[in-house]
């Protein structure tokens, strides 16, 4: 089922999804499958699973020198997400993302999700390398999500990348794609990051999730002007709660997005990491309520360094 059909037939009602992280290669699945119970009893719409690609690290030589190299540190993005459905015949909605592959390992990417019969997806840029200026792509890959999106596209009319009709073209795929409420790091304003959304919904997108937010007026501000340029599809709330005081710097430095003056202070006032924790659960939970409200009918959660905080938030909602 297509993931904008499970948010329509939620029926107005408190929907929520989530989004994990594959485990660091050598580590197991219980972690993971933990969490996955603890929310599974709430009912969850979809399960989102993020892919992390090669990335570079600097290895030291025996001279002084630094060998810069790719290493992936977290395979596993099909198999967690083949996992997951089978075990908890739950939806689940891979990334496939441009960093760090190449065309033709996309390919492979969509054919083993088509045998595994998994048909939702999202598609993302992925992340600059964290030494690189701007974006860079890897040989052979793409350089934005629109290009990716052609890419799939052309999948699903039957074609591989180098022109070569499919024999036996499988289900098609349907995807989603990111947003930015505060804008995108890389763009000029929020005018040209919205043009980029509409672009993509015009190619195929289904649905838009945005990146993490703190101040609903941001959100609410972000989806009027994009309904103002014309773009339609539904815009899912991201939200990730706060979870240590850490946090005050690191996540507007991060995430590239501001935090309201009246968490801010709050956050000041917190002695230990507990105390933020908490913090955070009122605020999210607070968010979320007041989205419901204006009429949201699904929120996705992103649980890395939060899982806690976000069972509790989705308990306190569904209680």
């Amino acid at each position: 089922m297509e993931i904008t059909e499970l948010i329509h037939r939620n029926d107005g009602g408190r929907g929520f999804s989530f989004e994990l992280l594959p485990p660091l290669k050598g580590n197991g699945t219980g972690s993971l499958f933990s969490l996955i119970d603890r929310l599974n009893d709430f009912g969850p719409l979809y399960v989102n699973i993020t892919t992390h690609h090669s990335e570079y690290v600097y290895q030291e030589l025996a001279n002084g020198q630094f060998l810069r190299q790719r290493v992936r540190r977290r395979p596993g993005t099909i198999a967690i997400a083949a996992a997951i459905q089978n075990r908890y015949h739950l939806p689940v909605v891979p990334h496939v993302i441009c960093s760090g592959t190449t065309k033709e390992n996309i390919e492979y990417e969509l054919l083993d999700l088509q045998f595994l019969g998994i048909s939702n997806l999202l598609l993302l840029r992925g992340d600059k390398a964290k030494d690189d200026r701007v974006f860079t792509p890897t040989a052979g890959g793409h350089t934005h999500t629109t290009e990716l999106i052609q890419q799939v596209n052309r999948f699903n009319e039957g074609f591989f990348v180098d022109g070569t009709p499919i024999k036996h073209p499988g289900r098609h795929f349907d995807y989603g794609v990111a947003c930015y409420p505060e804008k995108h790091e890389e763009a000029p304003n929020i005018e040209m990051d919205l043009m980029y959304l509409k672009q993509k919904q015009d190619l195929g997108a289904q649905y838009a999730v945005t990146q993490l937010f703190y101040d609903n007026k941001k959100y609410f501000s972000f989806v009027e002007k994009a309904r103002q340029m014309g773009i339609t599809i539904p815009i899912i709330p991201g939200i990730k709660p706060l979870a240590k005081l850490s946090q005050l710097t690191v996540v507007p430095k991060t995430f590239h997005c501001d935090l309201p003056q009246e968490l801010a202070t709050e956050i000041v006032k917190c002695k230990t990491d507990e105390d933020a924790r908490q913090l955070g659960i009122e605020w999210g939970t607070h968010q979320c309520e007041e989205l419901y409200a204006a009429g949201v009918t699904n929120i996705h959660f992103y649980t890395v360094s939060a899982t806690n905080s976000v069972v509790e938030i989705v308990r306190r909602l569904k209680a």
